[in-house]
């Protein structure tokens, strides 16, 4: 009898799919929850050399507080509650100074260094292992709706205080300097500066790493430095053909 039970507990096993297993783990508390937390909590310690022991890190990082505080109100949104969510949200922006609205997808290791001034909308979705500097703004262009809000890849870095509206596909690896404003899609292993934000970069042998953000190219000062570059050559020519102009006025007075 056992082994008949065995047996039978086995088949219903074997003919579970994979997929649909998978989906569910996703989808409950520990996936949707409590994985995602321990990868944010892990990857701070490798990307914030100020992290020094777990206590200051579970205490006084506000990146992680608001990540744990979406999650928990994200499960919430995805589970229908209408009001909690929103309010759970809300109570992190004023503990943390960070605005993620629980609609918005978050993968996992994601850090949020410093935190303050962060906006991410609702349609957001953040790719694993994703970096988030202060001032940052995930948002949209106007009150359209559906999906309106910019998609992250894996492995991106954002700088401070940069800005990335609209319904915009950021590629894997993408760099975006600080202060920058991208309204258009963007490649996987390409590096955005600028307002607009415009692609210097799309080697992948030039990566750095991702506290290193501050080293990206200086686009306008790389126009500026060829127009003088322009205008000096420019004035030479002028200094040569007026002398040249002057010395046949001499000569012609001479002869």
């Amino acid at each position: 009898m056992q082994q008949t039970l065995n047996r039978t507990r086995n088949s219903t096993i074997a003919e579970t799919p994979t997929g649909a297993k998978t989906e569910r783990e996703k989808s409950s508390f520990f996936g949707i929850f409590l994985q995602p937390i321990c990868k944010d909590f892990k990857i701070i310690f490798e990307r914030d050399p100020a992290a020094r022991n777990w206590l200051e890190v579970m205490f006084c990082y506000p990146g992680l507080h608001a990540l744990c505080l979406h999650r928990l109100a994200h499960y919430l949104y995805c589970c229908g509650v209408v009001f909690f969510p929103r309010f759970i949200s809300h109570l992190a922006r004023f503990l943390t100074g960070i605005e993620i609205h629980p609609g918005a997808k978050i993968g996992q290791g994601v850090f949020i260094d410093h935190g303050v001034g962060v906006v991410i909308g609702e349609t957001a979705i953040i790719g694993d292992y994703s970096l988030i500097y202060q001032g940052v703004t995930l948002g949209g262009t106007g009150k359209e709706s559906g999906k309106r809000h910019p998609t992250l890849g894996a492995n991106v870095v954002v700088g401070a205080g940069a800005k990335v509206l609209g319904n915009l596909e950021i590629g894997d690896r993408v760099r975006i300097g600080a202060g920058s404003v991208v309204l258009r899609h963007v490649p996987a292993d390409s590096t955005v500066v600028g307002i607009p934000g415009r692609i210097v970069s799309r080697r992948q042998q030039e990566r750095l790493s991702p506290l290193e953000h501050g080293k990206l190219p200086d686009v306008e000062a790389n126009v500026i430095r060829s127009l003088i570059s322009r205008i000096e050559h420019l004035e030479k020519q002028i200094h040569i053909l007026t002398h040249d102009g002057k010395d046949g006025q001499i000569q012609h007075k001479d002869n």
